[in-house]
């Protein structure tokens, strides 16, 4: 086991954002990503065609009868550790032969103009595309449209004629980001008539989407915190405004609660993630209305989650799994073997399963 942890989910810490050394000291917003992926995933929408870079362990331009896994990764925030060590992809690759690995990389201005791109490269303003808002050129497409494209490449029988399994995993605001896909993405019935089970893995987020205004208080309970804290319910923790123009109107929360009620999500989080001042944007009353921290809100999401498949007599799909003694670290998140039971379905989570 000790041999897979290292290999399989040394890939994990290639591609994950979230895990860089010194990235306190970075200017994030105005320094462009060191590494941009060589492939390209052409995104077609009705507001328009654009280009984002990608990689693919496998060429989904032909059939792969042997791929039963699709494990698709969303980078944190400041996007800057992808980079292109196909060794341990390879060595992934042969741990999970049937596995394939989808990796897309959302772009923004400062790391187009840096890498001298294509104008036809998709860019989002700094934030925007982690919360599915669309991009400022070369058209006006949600980075939540990328997700829906690899999952129609990845439901069309003709190259994948046995795929099972399809993992959205995030961690940190790749976290936030999957955790909004789940409830508002659009792929979701297409994948199902093709009878591809998808699971959703949100790791240690920052603060998690709700469906009302009631928020957590400190007996456990939850009550309406909008007359003190406005922006709670604004989006991307709310639903009440600031919507993508990619979520379909009018906004129904009880449906979308009841639909995501009924997906496969593991919420992923590590016992040490536990730090009050952990980032300047966890210290609004937006996020601090949540919990204190980023282990204390997703407890309490959780909890919300629960009262809400009771309430609805639904069973309860979601799952929660902590990494003990682990902080704010992608590989290290993935390399437990909860992060395996999440995503690989490899090893054992029963001991901290909620």
């Amino acid at each position: 086991m000790r041999f897979i942890h290292t290999t399989v989910l040394g890939f994990f810490f290639c591609i994950s954002l979230a895990h860089l050394a010194g990235a306190a000291e970075i200017d994030v917003v105005n320094s462009p990503v060191p590494v941009v992926l060589q492939d390209r995933l052409n995104v077609q929408t009705a507001s328009g065609v654009g280009d984002v870079p990608i990689r693919v362990s496998r060429n989904w331009k032909f059939e792969q009868p042997d791929i039963t896994r699709a494990v698709i990764i969303i980078h944190g925030w400041p996007r800057r550790d992808i980079d292109a060590d196909e060794d341990l992809q390879q060595r992934a690759i042969t741990l999970a032969a049937d596995t394939l690995f989808v990796t897309p990389q959302f772009l923004t201005e400062v790391d187009v103009e840096a890498h001298h791109l294509s104008p036809m490269t998709l860019r989002w303003q700094e934030r925007d595309w982690l919360q599915g808002y669309d991009a400022r050129s070369p058209a006006p497409i949600s980075a939540f449209s990328v997700i829906d494209q690899i999952f129609t490449r990845l439901a069309d029988r003709r190259i994948f004629p046995h795929l099972k399994d399809i993992v959205l995993a995030g961690h940190s605001a790749g976290g936030q980001f999957v955790q909004r896909y789940a409830v508002v993405g659009h792929a979701s019935q297409e994948i199902v008539a093709s009878h591809i089970h998808v699971r959703y893995v949100v790791a240690n987020p920052a603060a998690y989407l709700y469906f009302d205004d009631r928020r957590p208080q400190a007996d456990g309970s939850f009550a309406d915190v909008s007359a003190h804290c406005p922006t709670a319910g604004t989006w991307n923790n709310g639903l009440s405004a600031r919507l993508p123009a990619y979520v379909q109107q009018p906004v129904v929360p009880a449906m979308l609660e009841k639909g995501y009620l009924q997906r496969d999500v593991v919420y992923l989080l590590g016992t040490a993630d536990n730090d009050p001042n952990a980032d300047a944007v966890g210290q609004s009353c937006t996020y601090k209305s949540q919990g204190a921290t980023r282990l204390e809100r997703g407890h309490a999401y959780f909890r919300y989650m629960t009262a809400a498949a009771e309430a609805a007599h639904l069973p309860q799909r979601h799952r929660l799994f902590e990494v003990p003694g682990v902080a704010h670290r992608a590989f290290a998140m993935y390399h437990s073997a909860c992060g395996l039971a999440a995503v690989f379905d490899k090893s054992s989570c029963e001991d901290t399963l909620h």
